[in-house]
């Protein structure tokens, strides 16, 4: 079966002069043929659609490009910057999503499109949103009032621009205090401020003049979605890490056959993901039949309400243990080793002790548990 695996689970951003918003983003996949060998320091066709909504949505732009991959299979694009086939890049409503980036490969440099995965855009690629705080469009115009003193004690919320220009006999400087929403003028007068008039929108929530999400996404850890369970949630409540529901393996080993580099020294928050696209890159080469714990994870999908999820990964050493903290809420883990994805030699790789929750470095031979988990 043919396969793209994909090395991130969400595009970059790239950067531009004076800290606007980018036009473009990166993105990167290692590609196989229908023998599962690497395509490498090859040309292959690519259709990129973003779709809105859900992952079969419509399609609010869609670029074809043709890039040559390196002598790993590596290929990177910069999505934007393609040959447009439908829809304006940078006239995305990025705050209309979720939005979900669809990849179409010809492996052979063409347009038969054999090859096919979709991922959603999470938190980092709607940077692209604040670039609409650049373009005000028609203009500004200020006027500057002309008031007397007279006139200038009863001024009122929807007057006042710049008191600096009253003019005719004045009584005396004009000074504005303000306590809550009240604002109150020496010389008498008093109005409240405009935030009165402000209405929340979904997910915000505006006290006291302060406006700030109200995170109303309603997640909480434990719950099943997305054919998981939840075991973190980042400080919005909207996304985080899910498990798999029972165990990928009971017994299996964390190379394929030899002892070598794979470079995924990653550790922390989503770090397992780049590890396991790049320690199935690497161990293929050395046995195109065998299996190994990073594998059995990247192998696994699972279909939740409609939709199949593929982008299970094995965790890296902090993901599983923040996994073992939540692990009588997700269940089904006895006093086993658990591989994570973070190497720590040539030899040795980190597993996790469920029965006193220690991480070890240990042998790659060794047959020991597996539980995936994927990014939302």
């Amino acid at each position: 079966m043919k396969k793209l695996y994909t090395l991130l689970t969400a595009v970059i951003l790239t950067a531009t002069a004076f800290a606007q918003a980018p036009e473009k983003m990166s993105y990167q996949a290692v590609v196989r043929d229908a023998s599962d060998a690497l395509v490498a320091t090859q040309a292959v066709g690519m259709q990129i659609s973003i779709l809105q909504t859900t992952a079969t949505g419509t399609a609010v732009y869609v670029e074809t490009q043709t890039p040559t991959t390196n002598i790993n299979g590596l290929v990177s694009i910069e999505i934007g910057s393609g040959t447009a086939v439908s829809g304006t890049f940078n006239t995305i409503d990025w705050s209309a999503g979720p939005y979900f980036i669809k990849t179409e490969t010809d492996p052979t440099g063409g347009t038969t499109y054999t090859i096919t995965g979709t991922s959603q855009l999470m938190s980092v690629p709607y940077a692209l949103h604040s670039k609409t705080a650049d373009s005000i469009t028609g203009g500004i115009t200020e006027t500057d009032p002309t008031y007397t003193a007279s006139q200038a004690a009863n001024i009122t919320s929807t007057d006042i621009t710049n008191l600096s220009n009253l003019s005719g006999t004045n009584t005396g400087d004009q000074t504005i205090s303000r306590t809550g929403t009240t604002v109150t003028l020496t010389n008498g007068g008093t109005f409240t401020d405009s935030v009165n008039t402000y209405t929340a929108g979904t997910g915000i929530d505006i006290t006291n003049n302060v406006i700030s999400a109200s995170g109303t996404c309603g997640l909480s850890i434990g719950d099943t979605i997305q054919g998981g369970i939840i075991f973190y949630l980042d400080a919005s409540g909207c996304h985080g890490l899910i498990s798999a529901t029972a165990d990928q393996s009971t017994g299996i080993q964390w190379y394929n056959g030899i002892n070598r580099s794979t470079g995924t020294t990653g550790n922390g928050l989503y770090a397992g993901s780049m590890n396991t696209a790049m320690i199935v890159a690497t161990q293929m080469d050395d046995n195109q039949t065998g299996n190994f714990a990073a594998k059995v994870c990247a192998d696994y999908s699972v279909t939740y309400g409609g939709v199949n999820y593929g982008d299970w990964y094995l965790p890296s050493a902090y993901e599983l243990e923040l996994l073992y903290l939540q692990r009588s809420v997700v269940g089904g883990f006895g006093t086993n080793f658990y591989w994570s994805s973070t190497e720590d030699s040539s030899a040795n790789a980190w597993y996790l002790r469920f029965s006193n929750s220690y991480l070890y470095s240990w042998g790659k031979y060794d047959l020991l548990y597996v539980r995936a988990v994927r990014a939302f």
